[in-house]
């Protein structure tokens, strides 16, 4: 918990580098908040399902719309790629693909362009 309530302090840094643990930490229990939402719209009858969004899980997906991609930027610096690799997934299904493949790969060791090691502080 202590990593997604980092990510939030940091909500709209996109310098530095984040370490991978910081990313997926977040993914994940912004996806178990955005289920349990959704089972809540559902619950409750906000959900509508012409448009298969539901009101709460709506307003926390714009909520942590800015801290997901500054993560994510922080994320792909620490690979020592440029944040506009994001971009890559507007290309539908191998896009996403090629951003999964890179959130997951390993820091570049030592000091990079974006800033040093989160790892080795």
């Amino acid at each position: 918990m202590n990593w997604y309530i980092a990510v939030l302090k940091k909500y709209a840094v996109f310098q530095g580098r984040a370490q991978r643990m910081e990313y997926w930490i977040f993914v994940l229990i912004s996806m178990i908040i955005t289920i349990v939402l959704s089972v809540v719209d559902g619950a409750v009858g906000l959900f509508d399902p012409a448009t298969g969004l539901g009101l709460l899980s709506g307003i926390y997906s714009l909520a942590v719309l800015i801290p997901s991609t500054s993560v994510a930027v922080r994320r792909l610096h620490d690979i020592d790629k440029s944040g506009w690799w994001l971009l890559i997934c507007l290309v539908p299904l191998l896009g996403i693909l090629i951003l999964i493949v890179l959130m997951a790969l390993d820091s570049n060791h030592g000091d990079n362009k974006y800033g040093p090691n989160p790892k080795q502080t």
